[in-house]
């Protein structure tokens, strides 16, 4: 059984062409023929492992929408708003605990006791010896072994010992190349080089190049035919015919397979398709279209009017109820304070009213200094003087 359509424009050449696969190759041969058709009767087995398969899937996406993602968002916001927060809380306290209990004494201690009792307890004084004696002593000292004992030693040295030391080193010299270099290179370089050259080393080089050289060729030629015969007898007997039985026999077993089972998935996921519409048809129809028919004849008539008979008088009832109740809270309010203000006048008195400052007659203003006056409200200004005027 195979879904897939022949191409247009070819007719089948004979019975059956039609179900073969698209990646079939004519020329198979009589085994492919053989093993196709049960291969493929048996994979139809497929099909209740694919709806398994499905239901599988469906459940697993059902849980992680209704389950896991609740739960993921519920533990997202108990890390972010409560153990985040409780633990940056622990930490800061542990912190300022730890510091208080081992770093600040010791800070304090080094800072307020040993850094001030090393410092001028020790430091001080040694650099104030080391300065004022010390230093003194040891220039002083440097200047009388400068001028008593290492000039006079300069002097000797420089006239004395140096020449002889000189001709003592020149003579030694000669000494030791006489007894101990010469003789030893007129050794190397007349004896040993000259016996080691044509007694040692021309034989060797004759022998490798006439003897071990051609030798060591056919020992390389003949590895490497026997090499050869290896090679090929390990084709002829092994590679060949494991090319032979892949090519001729796995290959066309294993295509033919392969191209059952797909065909066997594709049918039976086109069965557990069918299947799963034929289960969403029977449970809208027996539990969906009964839900809406009683939802909207039966549910939304009675909200609509439980809503208009009873909620909205109820909230126009609260509401009115609770306006009246702040009418009467404002009111008694205002009882309160105008009493308590009646009681504070009865105990203290009135309190007193400002009285008016009024001006003295004739400095109201002046043109050539500040006001001198105030003005009381409700009393006209004087008028300006002039200066012309007055003088």
């Amino acid at each position: 059984m195979d879904l897939e359509k022949p191409p247009q424009g070819t007719a089948p050449q004979r019975h059956g062409a039609h179900m073969a696969p698209k990646d079939y190759e004519p020329g198979d041969g009589c085994l492919a023929q053989v093993v196709r058709i049960p291969v493929r009767v048996v994979v139809l087995l497929v099909v209740p492992v694919r709806m398994v398969w499905d239901v599988l899937v469906l459940c697993g996406r059902a849980v992680e929408r209704v389950l896991l993602r609740p739960l993921g968002r519920a533990l997202a916001w108990v890390f972010e708003k409560v153990l985040t927060p409780v633990a940056r809380a622990v930490g800061w306290v542990a912190t300022v605990i730890a510091k208080a209990l081992f770093y600040w004494p010791w800070v304090a201690l080094w800072r307020y006791l040993v850094v001030p009792v090393v410092t001028y307890g020790l430091v001080v004084p040694v650099v104030w010896v080391y300065r004022q004696l010390l230093t003194p002593l040891g220039h002083g000292i440097a200047w009388l072994v400068e001028h008593l004992l290492l000039a006079p030693a300069r002097w000797i040295a420089r006239t004395l010992l140096t020449p002889l030391g000189h001709g003592l080193a020149a003579v030694l010299t000669w000494l030791g190349k006489a007894l101990f270099y010469w003789p030893w290179v007129a050794l190397w370089r007349y004896v040993v080089v000259p016996v080691v050259t044509y007694g040692l080393m021309v034989p060797v080089v004759w022998v490798y190049r006439q003897l071990l050289t051609p030798l060591g060729h056919g020992i390389a030629w003949l590895l490497r035919a026997l090499g050869r015969g290896c090679v090929q007898l390990v084709r002829t007997l092994l590679v060949v015919p494991v090319v032979w039985l892949y090519r001729y026999v796995l290959a066309p077993v294993g295509r033919e397979i392969w191209a059952a089972l797909a065909v066997a998935w594709r049918i039976a996921g086109y069965i557990s398709r069918a299947v799963g519409r034929g289960l969403k048809w029977l449970v809208w129809n027996l539990v969906g279209r009964p839900a809406r028919w009683f939802y909207r004849g039966v549910c939304t008539p009675v909200g609509h009017f439980v809503r208009d008979t009873v909620w909205r008088p109820a909230a126009r009832a609260a509401a009115q109820a609770g306006r009246a109740a702040g009418a009467a809270l404002a009111s008694a309010r205002e009882t309160v304070r105008q009493a308590r203000r009646d009681a504070w006048r009865a105990l203290i008195g009135a309190p007193r009213e400002p009285r008016p400052v009024v001006g003295t007659a004739g400095q109201a203003r002046n043109l050539g200094g500040r006001q001198q006056t105030q003005t009381v409200p409700g009393v006209a200004a004087e008028p300006e003087i002039s200066l012309h005027k007055q003088g």
